[in-house]
């Protein structure tokens, strides 16, 4: 038996507008190209797909299922822009075959630098994803899959409003130097067991990248020797899992279907047909489920010990993509200066009962934690080598260095307001 879980995440950032050391305006996103860029992955992707999904759940009646993990700012833009894909992921959900997985908020970088910050956005994200879909996340995934050991018992130990453990285990990769010669195939846990919710083992599923990568990277590439992937032939590779494993963890950006791999390569008809040839293949044994039901079936095999951080990332999977220079150490240290400052304005400000001036406060922290997003710190990476187009992937910077200025001349304008909104408020 394979039981493959399908998931996918979906992200976009607020990108930032181009901001010089003479801006003094509190405005710093590119709302004008952030929204081209959302209707037009929109158009691209994220109906298409969804639709395609949701036509293949109805089709296999309850045997083809999905999970998602959809950001706030995605959400947020979606909301603004493109209201109609939220309708269609709403669709999904009530099908019953559509998991949606935590996250943080703001897909930020909070698990390395501040506990506090990422337990509230993941409670926001909860938060969204209850009130748009109705329902509440029970597997979480860390931003750009980054775990180890000590955030894995950090997940594990959270808690909901009720004080129940909030989460059944979590995604990461399968990192081919920790896993040795095991499988990514298997349920696994972190070092000392730490249960999750229902007292059960907290356990990890961990992505099959190459299985992964064959469709997210490779589909179009006419260099690859197993050019071109039919669905035929990709089935027979899930169906090798019987025998060795029972889960085949496929792991990739929503935007691998018509955005990165473009609809004339054929990722949809791909797409429509892979899991009717998985059914095929081994009648009544593979199957789709989701990342709940895998961690409810099956136990965990082995111990999984992360050390040092890992994540989905290029090719050496860690957290080199955005802390491997010192614009980005400098960057992430210097937004993470503003947390408390930030946040004790914004308590004061409540506490005044002022109205405006909690609408400053809030707004204020709100562009701070649009600040916190992963991806402006991806945007200085200078490690460019093989994964270079990966870097420059809706990148609105010439170079990394302009990213770097860029930013720090709007934290230099988020500190200005601090300062201000402080003086007026004593």
């Amino acid at each position: 038996m394979a039981s493959v879980v399908f998931y996918f995440q979906v992200h976009q950032p607020h990108r930032l507008r181009r901001y010089s050391v003479f801006d003094s305006d509190p405005f710093y996103f590119e709302d004008t190209k952030n929204a081209e860029i959302c209707r037009k992955v929109a158009d691209k992707c994220y109906r298409p797909t969804t639709q395609t999904i949701l036509d293949l759940v109805r089709r296999h009646k309850g045997n083809f299922r999905v999970s998602y993990a959809i950001t706030g700012t995605v959400l947020d833009q979606m909301e603004r822009w493109c209201p109609d894909v939220i309708v269609l992921f709403q669709e999904l959900a009530r099908t019953g075959c559509c998991e949606f997985v935590g996250e943080t908020y703001f897909h930020s970088l909070s698990a390395l630098y501040s506990r506090a910050e990422f337990n509230e956005q993941v409670e926001m994200h909860t938060k969204k994803i209850e009130w748009l879909f109705g329902q509440t996340p029970r597997v979480f995934r860390n931003t750009e899959l980054i775990y180890n050991n000590d955030l894995a018992w950090h997940v594990s130990q959270m808690k909901d409003a009720d004080g129940n453990r909030r989460f059944k285990g979590m995604l990461c990769e399968g990192v081919d130097r920790l896993l040795g010669y095991r499988s990514p195939t298997f349920v696994y846990q972190p070092p000392g067991k730490p249960t999750g919710r229902d007292g059960k083992p907290f356990g990890l599923l961990l992505k099959n990248y190459r299985l992964s990568d064959d469709i997210a990277f490779r589909f179009s590439n006419r260099g690859w020797s197993e050019w071109p992937l039919t669905a035929e032939k990709f089935a027979q590779w899930v169906n090798k899992i019987n025998g060795n494993g029972y889960i085949c963890n496929l792991f990739m950006d929503y935007e691998t279907f018509g955005e990165h791999q473009w609809a004339d390569t054929g990722i949809f008809q791909f797409l429509s047909s892979m899991p009717e040839k998985i059914f095929d293949i081994a009648p009544g044994e593979n199957h789709f489920i989701t990342p709940s039901m895998a961690l409810d079936q099956f136990n965990p095999v082995d111990e999984y010990d992360v050390h040092d951080y890992i994540s989905w990332a290029d090719t050496e999977r860690d957290l080199s993509a955005w802390r491997q220079n010192a614009m980005q150490y400098n960057a992430l240290e210097e937004v993470y200066k503003l947390e408390k400052p930030i946040k004790d304005r914004h308590a004061a400000a409540i506490r005044s009962g002022d109205a405006d001036e909690k609408a400053h406060a809030e707004h204020l922290l709100n562009d701070w934690r649009k600040l916190t997003t992963s991806d402006h710190f991806y945007y200085m990476c200078t490690k460019y080598f093989a994964d270079g187009d990966v870097h420059k992937y809706f990148n609105p910077y010439d170079s990394p260095y302009d990213s770097y200025i860029n930013f720090m001349n709007v934290l230099d304008n988020v500190r200005q307001r601090l300062a201000s909104e402080a003086v007026s408020a004593g």
